[in-house]
């Protein structure tokens, strides 16, 4: 504690108790008589001793935070509060209790420390962990890459033999592989051209491969309409809602359309309560038109897949046509 005479010049020292001799390493015959400042030395923020001189000025009280130095030259710091003290004729002293802070703010220093170490080794680690990730989505980005290319390659192949393969059954079956495979390879080029390569956007896919589709069919005969929102679903999802999508759009235009029949294929999926709903409907002929064929594969096929997504499908006839409802629950994004 220390309590300095306001009324005479300088404001100096009048006394000090014990605790402050002890702090300082001054007796009290070299300290009494003499201004607080002698307490101040080069690390002494001048932005805090006129904060406080200011205060004192103005006969207000202040708390504050100094580096002081003792008398034998050693720096520690000093956590004060300045307080007037009036009597009738105005301010006649100014008390000052202080403490000793330097183990604070040498643990606060040695913390400052310790965090920018942690700060460094948590940005090197992230920094290395962002390359990897770069790496890794490089990597995956040319898996589906090649995966496209060597796609496009057997579905080339197959059409090719497909061509050379007399009228019937088997021309049919190639032809169709053929086209399932395509659909493939359109989903992992969707895949390989999106930016976040652990996603994949089923209105975008819908969009290219129903173009695909579009560009081979007489609109003035057959048309295929869709509104398809723009779900991101897991890239993993990708193949098989790709060959969903095309196997019963697929189907619809084999066999809702007898001989030359005119008509049209909608293609909806919204988003559901806890996932999506897929719903393909033509006006075709219908279920019950078509005759029942033994050596069929897209219906068992389409059903295969949506076990496969845990999803549920319904076929009814819609009177005209074929009404198809899938419902499918999707993973939350990673």
């Amino acid at each position: 504690m220390v309590i300095t005479d306001a009324r005479a010049p300088d404001n100096p020292i009048s006394w000090v108790n014990d605790a402050f001799l002890d702090l300082t390493g001054y007796d009290a015959h070299e300290v009494v008589g003499r201004n607080c400042r002698m307490l101040q030395g080069s690390g002494t923020d001048p932005a805090e001793i006129r904060r406080i001189r200011a205060a004192i000025e103005a006969g207000e009280p202040v708390s504050a935070e100094l580096l002081n130095y003792r008398k034998d030259g050693t720096p520690y710091w000093s956590a004060m509060t300045v307080t007037p003290v009036r009597d009738e004729a105005g301010i006649a002293y100014f008390y000052a209790a202080q403490a000793d802070m330097t183990h604070t703010h040498q643990r606060e220093v040695s913390m400052r420390g310790t965090n920018d170490e942690l700060e460094r080794l948590v940005a090197a680690r992230t920094h290395d962990l962002s390359a990897a990730l770069e790496q890794k989505t490089a990597l995956l980005h040319e898996v589906d890459h090649r995966v496209k290319n060597n796609l496009q390659v057997i579905s080339s192949l197959m059409l090719l033999k497909a061509r050379r393969t007399p009228e019937g059954e088997a021309r049919d079956a190639l032809q169709s592989m053929a086209e399932r495979i395509g659909a493939l390879s359109t989903a992992h080029r969707m895949l390989y051209s999106e930016g976040d390569c652990t996603h994949f956007n089923l209105g975008d896919f819908a969009a290219e491969f129903l173009a695909d589709v579009n560009a081979g069919l007489d609109h003035e005969r057959r048309r295929i309409e869709a509104e398809v929102e723009p779900i991101a679903v897991a890239a993993a999802m990708a193949a098989p809602l790709a060959l969903l999508i095309h196997e019963l759009t697929a189907n619809a235009l084999r066999h809702a359309f007898p001989d030359e029949r005119e008509g049209r294929i909608s293609i909806v999926a919204r988003r559901a309560e806890g996932g999506m709903r897929l719903t393909i409907r033509d006006d075709g002929v219908g279920l019950a038109a078509v005759p029942p064929n033994p050596a069929g594969f897209g219906r068992n096929l389409v059903e295969m897949v949506v076990r496969q997504l845990r999803g549920t499908i319904v076929w009814a006839d819609a009177g005209p046509g074929t009404h198809v409802e899938i419902d499918i629950p999707l993973l939350s994004p990673a």
